[in-house]
């Protein structure tokens, strides 16, 4: 930060590829009271308090300065799946998936809250996000993650069978706290 405006963060985004479901999905995590529940309709205040609390320490920005009209066209359409993980009842994290491109389906956001990670639930909630886009019936599933995403992402995607296919540099302008906070808290 400097003068109090925060700096913009040059990333490289590696984007990655999966052209056959693999054979088995990673197994439910036992001794945890977890639940997958698919939205429909979700409220816009919610998709943002998922959005912020899953991806403010990866400076997930671009969602949180869209107007409502622009969420609402994004995130309401028929073809949009956006699941919700709960651990022990709370929130813990979500997946965004977008089927409606052409022999596509792009896992658009995934990731998990700081307090349901380290505990093994990752590779089984990827695994069913992996699983609940090939039910669309796409020739390729795709995703990107950049330097600034959690570092076990990409090892993690790509054991879970997704390949790189192309990287590019990209600059990350950071959400100060009060557009945050504005984004989020909104009426």
């Amino acid at each position: 930060m400097e003068n109090g405006v925060l700096q913009d963060i040059e990333v490289t985004v590696t984007f990655l590829e999966m052209h056959a479901p693999q054979a088995a999905s990673p197994p439910v995590p036992y001794n945890r009271q977890v639940a997958l529940l698919k939205t429909r309709d979700i409220p816009l205040h919610f998709y943002r308090y998922l959005m912020d609390r899953v991806g403010r320490k990866w400076h997930w920005v671009n969602v949180l300065r869209l107007n409502d009209d622009e969420l609402s066209a994004g995130i309401h359409r028929e073809d949009r799946d956006i699941r919700v993980l709960y651990l022990d009842g709370s929130p813990a994290g979500f997946f965004d998936l977008k089927p409606h491109l052409p022999e596509e389906v792009e896992l658009a956001y995934f990731g998990m809250m700081e307090h349901a990670t380290g505990q093994g639930i990752g590779r089984w909630f990827l695994g069913s996000a992996i699983a609940a886009a090939w039910s669309y019936g796409p020739k390729r599933v795709t995703v990107q993650t950049c330097t600034l995403d959690h570092p076990a992402a990409l090892p993690l995607y790509q054991k879970l069978g997704f390949k790189p296919v192309a990287q590019k540099k990209e600059v990350v302008h950071p959400l100060p706290f009060a557009e945050r906070s504005a984004s989020v808290m909104r009426p």
